[in-house]
């Protein structure tokens, strides 16, 4: 998992963007999401945030030191299976747009890509393009 601080800056802006007209429903790790099963939504997005490594890239004085923190957000655009995956992909662009050359606090993003579909592993009935950014955050150590 990631740091609070990570997750609280992509949580951010997605759900600015699942507040906004004609924005697909997000759900992140752990939240319920048997209402859109229940209603065969369209399409709609499961969010994962990860953080791989936190590591003190600096040395120095106590409360002084750069900590790097490196992970990857996985937006799963899910779509009933069967339908095809060209609405998934262009709704993958959408969200991979939201972050493209925009600074999100202290978060670097040099790495982003629409991967190959998968079937629902967790969600039945439901295929999944995955949208993949991986990131690094910096922080200076908190006394």
């Amino acid at each position: 998992m990631s740091s609070p601080s990570a997750f609280a800056a992509f949580k951010g802006v997605l759900d600015t963007y699942a507040a906004g007209t004609g924005a697909l429903p997000v759900r992140y790790e752990n939240d319920f999401v048997q209402n859109l099963l229940d209603e065969n939504t369209p399409a709609w997005v499961y969010v994962e945030i990860y953080g791989d490594s936190y590591n003190q890239d600096t040395m120095g004085a106590p409360g002084a030191n750069v900590w790097e923190e490196t992970g990857a957000v996985y937006l799963h655009v899910m779509v009933p299976s069967g339908t095809g995956s060209a609405d998934a992909r262009a709704h993958a662009n959408t969200l991979l747009n939201l972050f493209r050359e925009k600074p999100v606090n202290n978060i670097f993003m040099p790495e982003m890509s629409i991967g190959a579909g998968d079937p629902g592993r967790d969600f039945p009935n439901y295929f999944a393009i995955t949208a993949t950014i991986a990131w690094t955050r910096r922080d200076i150590t908190s006394a």
